[in-house]
């Protein structure tokens, strides 16, 4: 004889089931998330050590060790246009304990380099971007280049004579530099270094002419008086560099700032990033670090994971068209 159940008691039974279930399951998530990290964070810089990601991600780090009670550690991995060390993050294991600090490189190599062993909206998931602010161009103390107009003036005088050094091939002040060419209708060879530290060594050493940088890193040798910063990157001057120009100034609707954020490694559980998230979040927060990168000519725009997807998206399109118009490459 065949058993009838009830409508309202399999009602019943299939709710307790599905109450059942979730209780199983969200105390285990909670606990997954409450006990994350579970060891040491290492943190990759795919720059050399001395640039402006370590200068900003240093501090930052040091807090969120503090807030999610492990310690994090920045380990720089350069080379390849930042390539080297974003792949050993897309590539290690789903557990939150190894994450990118990077720049918007990150997106400029999307569109860059068509053979990339990442594939960057899938297997590099965002905890969020940090902040943001301009590049600056530098020429040494004693350098005969005042201004961007001595700059496009010489270089008009002298094609392919002057030099750049940028902090490697595919680095956004790479871009950042490519663009100021295009716009200028100037020829000027680049040099590329596996990271800004080397860059600035041999711009005071006198082996190249200027060079493109980030604003943070580059802000104490400019304060030194070691630099000289003759313009900025940035649609507006910025406090860090008072009396400084735009190159926007000079060449009206060049605009080509950088930007800095974390991300964690493809498959990494949703609870551990969000956690990130908030821990950074709180990090970036306290004042004193919000002073320090204002000192250096930066501004917290800490966002959350799913804005950052969304803003990736635009910005992987925005620097696309620029390496499509200018046909520039890394080859």
């Amino acid at each position: 004889m065949t058993m009838q159940i009830s409508e309202p008691l399999r009602r019943r039974t299939l709710l307790g089931h599905g109450v059942g279930a979730l209780a199983a399951a969200w105390p285990w998530g909670a606990v997954q998330a409450a006990n994350f990290p579970s060891r040491v964070v290492r943190v990759v810089v795919p720059f050399s050590s001395g640039g402006g990601t370590e200068v900003i991600g240093r501090p930052l780090v040091q807090a969120m060790a503090d807030i999610l009670g492990q310690s994090l550690i920045i380990d720089n991995k350069p080379g390849a246009g930042t390539v080297i060390g974003s792949d050993l993050v897309a590539k290690a294991p789903p557990d939150g304990h190894t994450l990118l600090m990077t720049t918007n490189a990150l997106a400029i190599n999307a569109s860059l380099m068509p053979k990339l062993p990442y594939d960057t909206m899938k297997d590099l998931p965002p905890v969020a971007r940090i902040c943001n602010g301009p590049n600056i161009i530098a020429v040494r103390a004693d350098s005969p280049i005042k201004s961007v107009a001595d700059l496009i003036k010489l270089a008009q005088d002298k094609p392919g004579r002057l030099s750049y050094a940028s902090s490697g091939n595919g680095s956004a002040v790479h871009l950042a530099a490519e663009l100021f060419k295009i716009m200028a209708k100037v020829q000027i060879q680049h040099i590329p270094y596996r990271g800004a530290g080397p860059a600035y060594t041999d711009l005071l050493g006198g082996q190249v002419d200027m060079l493109f940088a980030t604003a943070g890193g580059a802000h104490k040798y400019v304060k030194s008086g070691q630099m000289r910063a003759i313009a900025l990157t940035s649609p507006q001057r910025v406090e860090a560099y008072a009396g400084i120009p735009t190159v926007a100034e000079t060449l009206p609707g060049y605009a080509a700032e950088v930007w800095y954020g974390m991300f964690a490694s493809k498959g990494t559980p949703t609870a551990f990033i969000e956690r990130l998230n908030q821990a950074l979040r709180q990090a970036a927060s306290h004042p004193s670090y919000q002073t320090a990168l204002l000192k250096d000519g930066l501004t917290m725009t800490v966002n959350t994971p799913q804005e950052m997807v969304e803003f990736m998206k635009e910005d992987i399109e925005r620097w696309r068209k620029v390496v499509v118009t200018a046909g520039i490459t890394t080859d």
